[in-house]
């Protein structure tokens, strides 16, 4: 196993994020996930019960267990393969940190909500957004689709994938592994209703820790990376304008330091899928669809974003969301229902232009970019670790 904040683990981290980019989980592979799930699943049927009292200390019994098997279990696989042969452990913890990672699933699923309702097919756009949040998606109109997959890819560049890099950074496989039980402890018991408010509130409370720090630095990341690209604001208008995916190639993310309007052969293909309408000769002054960035700053994002993220009910999925907000220039946040209830929360950010199709592609280029930011920021650290 590699050293905890090393250049040997950071070499196999970044293998793990381009593995994971190209082949994601391949439903043939086992995911440890699954079986962390199976096994949370099996003991909240058998000690979820009892007085509030009992299920609270059973609660916080079951989430020492898993977490600590998890990283108990990791941990003695790899040395077990170590022992065997060290290309087998390292192997293996390249597939353990891959399988913690979800850049591509998370990219597929906003893009599988994006397309159906670039192209006005509300319905199959709700389907899929059902399949990512847990709110009533069948009366959603095109803003509410929108905002339900912008604040699950923001809230889940966290969960997904900076918090993993962390702790994967931090202590190899074993730790990122131990974060995702965490994590998936917190998914399936850490909710306020009357079966799980005793029983999940150490699961509840243990993951509000683990994602303290992540959260904020991600915000940070994804601030940076809007600042550090110079052309931010026309990368972010390129977002928004798309409808049809595969219009705008990835490398142009990251094209150029002058902010600048795109190539006249590229123009044509941005306007004729505006999820606001067509512009004008004038250009991008006079489309509906002109920046996002209108009217706002990076610095005053995060501003902004100081100052909003509290008011999230959460005490840590706030931070992106009203970084993404505010970078944007939409509000996120609002009235969910779930199962018939209705839930408000705060709302996140200035409603500069109403939400739309093209900010799940905005949100996608600002996830890249934060989780890009994130890794050279912790690649830094190790670096100056290392020459120190």
């Amino acid at each position: 196993m590699a050293e905890p904040l090393s250049l040997g683990l950071l070499g196999l981290v970044l293998l793990a994020l381009v593995l994971d980019l190209i082949i994601g989980d391949p439903r043939a592979l086992p995911h440890p996930v699954v079986g962390i799930g199976a096994v949370i699943a099996r003991l909240e049927r058998a000690w979820n019960r009892g007085s509030a009292r009992a299920r609270r200390l059973k609660g916080a019994l079951m989430c020492v267990l898993v977490v600590l098997g998890t990283y108990a279990l990791a941990w003695a696989t790899l040395a077990l393969l170590a022992a065997i042969h060290p290309g087998l452990a390292w192997l293996a913890e390249l597939w353990l940190l891959a399988s913690c990672l979800a850049i591509k699933g998370l990219r597929d699923a906003a893009r599988e909500i994006a397309a159906p309702l670039a192209r006005g097919e509300l319905t199959e756009a709700r389907r899929a957004l059902a399949m990512v949040v847990g709110r009533d998606t069948a009366h959603l109109d095109e803003a509410e689709i929108s905002r339900g997959a912008v604040e699950t890819v923001a809230e889940n560049t966290v969960d997904g994938i900076t918090a993993p890099l962390f702790f994967a950074l931090l202590g190899g496989a074993p730790l990122a592994l131990a974060y995702k039980a965490i994590n998936t402890l917190d998914s399936m018991v850490g909710y306020r209703d009357e079966r799980y408010a005793d029983f999940g509130w150490a699961s509840a409370r243990l993951d509000d820790v683990a994602n303290w720090l992540p959260a904020r630095l991600t915000a940070l990341t994804l601030w940076l990376s809007a600042l550090c690209l110079g052309g931010w604001d026309r990368t972010i208008a390129m977002g928004v304008a798309e409808g049809r995916w595969g219009q705008v190639g990835a490398k142009r993310l990251f094209q150029g330091r002058k902010s600048r309007a795109p190539r006249e052969g590229f123009t044509a293909s941005l306007w004729s899928t505006c999820p606001q309408g067509s512009p004008g000769p004038q250009g991008w002054k006079s489309s509906r669809c002109n920046h996002p960035s209108e009217g706002i700053t990076p610095r005053g994002a995060l501003a902004a974003t100081w100052r909003e993220a509290p008011r999230h009910p959460s005490p840590n999925s706030g931070w992106p969301e009203a970084m993404v907000a505010n970078l944007l220039g939409v509000q996120l946040g609002g009235i969910n229902t779930y199962r018939g209830r209705v839930s408000e929360r705060a709302r996140l950010g200035t409603p500069r232009r109403p939400l739309a199709a093209g900010h799940i592609a905005a949100t996608l280029r600002l996830m890249h970019g934060g989780w890009l930011g994130f890794v050279l920021s912790m690649a830094a650290m190790i670096l100056l670790k290392e020459a120190w």
